[in-house]
């Protein structure tokens, strides 16, 4: 049975609608889409059961808003109910949501395609640690469902599951889904919290919730959300805003209100950028960010109000931060609260402690609910700071890692392999809090395994509310924004009234492709990635000799590098570039050893095509465009001599 699917560690995908369409919102996923339901269902109960032995696994399942995946969920789950798996079904939920809940159960099966256009759909799977299966286990999965579709009586076992676990059978699992998607709420609210405080202490989150409030009183802040019929119309998006006294105007915010193209990249935010612009025009200064995530909800890039987009009040306007920019801001102010908390909100225990022997409760102050949470928080003190990203995130992070004294790793694309990394990282004695592909904006903050807007959303209200204060003795207590000018050496341009203008004139310069541009996308008719690369390198080398002098005379480039990732893996300088279907990225450097630009490539594990992508240091965007355009010719050249070698 051919299924036709694209099958990777960050999820299956394909067309789900009956007709084919990738832009058709029928619901209807036609009976060869139902029977692939059925064989996954029955892929991962196997799975399961060979990890699980003895124990009877539980599976909670969930879905987005894409119109396929109430079908999908149904024949899925009588697949799972079928083989033996206890499923708990929440219906809507957004990714980081269930994956929150994971930890209540052993596994979760994720039904959705993310920023895909619509008529696609897909699965995630994981277990109760929250993230996605890591690429050794989604191997065998993926081999175990391969093995499932060959044989020629698939259709017919297919059909026998569905006979036998009809409608009826999954009443009890429809009646008590509002029971699970109540707990779910629950969880990723504590979660969530967890997560903005850096720390699962109660006390030390009221201590820093404290602060934000009053600091949001005095800096008073609206949010505009466009939903775009998104699992996050679902979610606890408005709760948290309106516990911490933030304004939220969400528009688009029916399930299934898919209004616009899904993927929210600059073109889609448009949208959201109008509704803060009208805000604006009220005379209301408050709606200064913006938010629209993906169908999924795991990603929401961002949308500001520019103080500073020209020279006139009329020039101001609401714009998208791009995707590598929000992730660079998202890093800096992670980084920064880190280094503030440490110096702050890290010392309430110690503080806490000796107030208690002062009141005569001795070692007992050592003791109660925050204890734990409190020596885990020192066991951290003195490791060293790390950030794990993929292979493509752009240079900018590089500089801000410098400024910050903290190592930067890098892996191939795709959730999974970075989440792995940064725990690698943390097993060999490292902090990492955030990590990320900032190619594809938003961020994970430790210790969710997902990228999540609202985490997004809270590392930029913490960057303009956590502001420089005078404690009782008279000691100034800088803020994040303060502590990045004076680390980064730009200490001129902090003032007290900064704005987000303000911080994100600091960041480093860049100009790097977005991914959603049509010339980040190429097709290639080569299956051999791994010849292809070798053909480019050659085709490379060839253009390098020829236009030498021409690059170093336009761009200062003296010599190159080529690195390589792979899983978790990256390896630097390396001589044969032929890496399979990972990442591969060429470095420009100038007569002094620094990286000046690079260009990047991999074929795409969800989608059928080649991504490409340059980054240039600086606000060049001519050096990019024109550095794209030569990456693609050499790959067409490479595409055509490696045609011709396997032929």
């Amino acid at each position: 049975m051919h299924h036709n699917m694209i099958l990777s560690a960050s999820g299956w995908r394909k067309i789900f609608t009956e007709s084919g369409d990738e832009e058709d919102s029928s619901k209807s996923i036609g009976k060869a889409n139902t029977l692939i339901s059925i064989l996954i269902g029955e892929t991962f109960a196997e799975y399961l059961l060979e990890r699980s032995r003895d124990k009877k696994p539980t599976v909670i399942v969930g879905r987005d808003t894409r119109p396929t995946g109430a079908e999908i969920a149904k024949d899925l789950m009588k697949s799972l109910l079928y083989s033996g798996i206890t499923v708990h079904y929440t219906g809507i939920v957004a990714a980081p949501e269930i994956m929150a809940y994971a930890k209540k159960a052993d596994a979760f099966v994720y039904i959705s395609a993310s920023h895909n256009p619509i008529g696609h759909n897909g699965i995630k799977f994981g277990m109760s640690d929250g993230g996605v299966l890591p690429a050794d286990e989604s191997k065998r999965l993926i081999e175990l469902f391969e093995r499932k579709c060959s044989p020629l009586e698939t259709e017919a076992h297919a059909w026998k599951i569905l006979s036998r676990v009809s409608d009826k059978n999954l009443d009890s699992t429809f009646l008590d889904s509002s029971r699970y998607k109540k707990e779910a709420l629950q969880e990723y609210d504590s979660f969530i919290k967890e997560i903005i405080a850096g720390s699962a202490n109660p006390g030390e989150q009221e201590k820093l919730f404290s602060l934000i409030r009053q600091s949001l009183k005095e800096h008073p802040l609206t949010v505009v959300i466009d939903m775009n019929g998104s699992a996050r119309t679902c979610s606890i998006d408005k709760k948290l805003m309106d516990s911490f006294g933030i304004r939220y105007d969400a528009f688009n915010d029916e399930p299934g209100q898919i209004a616009h193209a899904i993927i929210p990249e600059p073109e889609n935010l448009v949208h959201c950028a109008k509704r803060m612009t009208q805000w604006q025009e009220t005379g209301d200064r408050s709606v200064i960010l913006g938010y629209m995530p993906d169908c999924d909800g795991d990603r929401g890039n961002i949308v500001f109000w520019d103080e500073k987009a020209g020279l006139t009040k009329d020039e101001k306007v609401a714009r998208p931060i791009p995707a590598q920019e929000v992730f660079a801001l998202c890093v800096m102010a992670e980084s920064t609260f880190g280094i503030w908390k440490k110096e702050n909100l890290s010392a309430g225990g110690l503080y806490r402690k000796i107030m208690a022997m002062l009141e005569g409760k001795g070692d007992d102050a050592g003791s109660g609910p925050d204890a734990a949470a409190e020596s885990k928080a020192a066991n951290t003190e003195n490791k060293p700071t790390a950030v794990a990203v993929n292979c493509p995130t752009s240079m900018r992070i590089d500089e801000i890692c410098d400024k910050l004294g903290i190592r930067l790793f890098r892996a191939e694309v795709g959730e999974a392999n970075v989440v792995q990394l940064a725990q690698k990282k943390r097993d060999e004695g490292y902090e990492v809090r955030i990590l990320g592909e900032g190619s594809n904006g938003g961020n994970i903050t430790h210790p969710s395994r997902v990228r999540d807007p609202l985490a997004t959303l809270f590392a930029i209200i913490k960057l303009l509310s956590i502001r420089d204060r005078t404690d009782a003795s008279g000691k100034l207590k800088k803020g994040l924004f303060h502590i990045w000018c004076e680390r980064s050496g730009q200490e001129y341009c902090y003032t007290d009234d900064f704005t987000l203008s303000d911080v994100l004139e600091t960041l480093p310069r860049y100009t790097t492709t977005g991914v959603s541009e049509p010339r980040a996308v190429m097709k290639v008719t080569t299956k051999n990635m791994g010849l292809l690369k070798e053909c480019f390198q050659k085709v490379f080398r060839e253009e390098w000799e020829a236009k030498n002098d021409e690059l170093e005379a336009i761009y200062a480039f003296s010599s190159y590098e080529a690195d390589t990732t792979n899983g978790t893996e990256e390896v630097k300088n390396v001589s044969n570039w032929n890496n399979g279907k990972g990442g591969l990225k060429v470095r420009f450097l100038d007569k002094d050893g620094w990286t000046r630009a690079f260009i990047w490539m991999r074929p795409s594990g969800t989608e059928p095509v080649f991504r490409i992508l340059c980054d240039v240091k600086g606000d060049e965007p001519a050096a990019e465009r024109s550095l794209l355009r030569w990456e693609s010719s050499m790959l067409r050249k490479a595409d055509e001599l490696a045609r011709g070698m396997a032929l």
